[in-house]
């Protein structure tokens, strides 16, 4: 298992991910002072969100599906906990964007590959 988001494992049966982007971001309020730099002060965290993004092969997972279940998690608008494979906590997310392509499709219009991404927000519990 790569990594989990709730009870959804990322791993080559599920979606497999080849790229993980996390950003996280710090608060600093602004005073206007005249002659000289702008006065900040620490005013606590900003947002952390993380991007997963991979290719699902029809050979590997029915990528469809495991999206679709994505979708519904989303759905519930809940916060889910997101841990790799290491067992590192991350902390709770909710699934902002999930984004799907498809490709090299079969003649029936089933997709070989589906190239997606997916947008998570670090939310206090």
């Amino acid at each position: 298992m790569l990594m989990s988001l709730g009870l959804f494992p990322f791993s080559l049966p599920t979606l497999a991910h080849d790229d993980l982007s996390r950003r996280t971001a710090w608060r600093h309020a602004t005073a206007s002072r005249i002659g000289a730099r702008d006065a900040t002060q620490y005013v606590g965290p900003g947002e952390e969100t993380v991007g997963i993004a991979g290719t699902a092969h029809a050979e590997l997972t029915d990528g469809r599906a495991c999206l679709d279940l994505l979708r519904d998690m989303a759905g519930t608008g809940q916060a889910w906990p997101l841990v790799d494979g290491a067992g590192t906590v991350f902390g709770s997310f909710v699934i902002q964007t999930l984004d799907e392509k498809h490709k090299a499709l079969f003649p029936d219009g089933t997709p070989r590959a589906i190239d997606f991404s997916i947008e998570l927000l670090r939310v206090d519990e």
